[in-house]
């Protein structure tokens, strides 16, 4: 939770200087009418949407089992069940799409009025060059097959991700996403920035 919460931070700290080092470049300077600063601004905060995900990063480790223990009489060799520890990392994306975006702004005024799509998750991928499977129990007689893995994984990585909307991940990602637009908004001109989610 520590890692998540300074990546977090990190980013956080990139994106205001980065949106500083725009403004004082006077990238967003707008010299048109205020129809055409709107979609302007518009097509600004969709090039914006890459910063708005929130990224959680996780590893998770589990134990897999195979078959059933058979023993031959007389010896202590169990035949065909096997036993895995998979061990991998990957990470969970969540934010709006921007495509959605809907831009009003009183006309002459220094106030701005944004209907954004609530967050979703965008990605929630395993990096299969992290992944590790361990040979806990097994002989050359057990038969594991490899597509359990790959099941077991995706399953994992499913749940992980409901438990993560359940705790709040989403509604995260929508504050997250306020904050961006309303500093970057602020350093446009306006003053007053209404931001509602559908």
């Amino acid at each position: 939770m520590k890692k998540f919460a300074a990546g977090v931070l990190v980013a956080l700290i990139l994106i205001a200087g980065a949106l500083f080092a725009f403004a004082q470049m006077d990238l967003f300077k707008v010299t048109t009418n205020n129809s055409s600063e709107t979609g302007l601004i518009q097509e600004r905060i969709v090039e914006l949407s890459e910063w708005t995900t929130l990224k959680y990063e996780y590893k998770y480790a589990f134990v897999s089992r195979t078959g059933e223990n058979k023993n031959i009489p007389f010896t202590d060799i169990n035949f065909v069940e096997a036993i895995k520890l998979i061990e991998y990392s990957g990470y969970l994306k969540a934010g709006s799409n921007f495509s959605g975006l809907e831009v009003t702004d009183d006309d002459g005024s220094e106030k701005i009025s944004l209907r954004v799509p609530k967050a979703k998750i965008l990605d929630n991928v395993v990096e299969t060059e992290k992944t590790a499977v361990t040979d806990v129990k097994g002989n050359i007689f057990s038969d594991y097959p490899t597509q359990k893995v790959f099941d077991e994984v995706n399953e994992n990585k499913k749940q992980l991700e409901e438990e993560k909307i359940e705790q709040g991940f989403l509604e995260e990602a929508d504050k997250r996403t306020e904050e961006l637009l309303t500093a970057f908004l602020n350093m446009q001109g306006y003053t007053e920035v209404s931001i509602e989610f559908y």
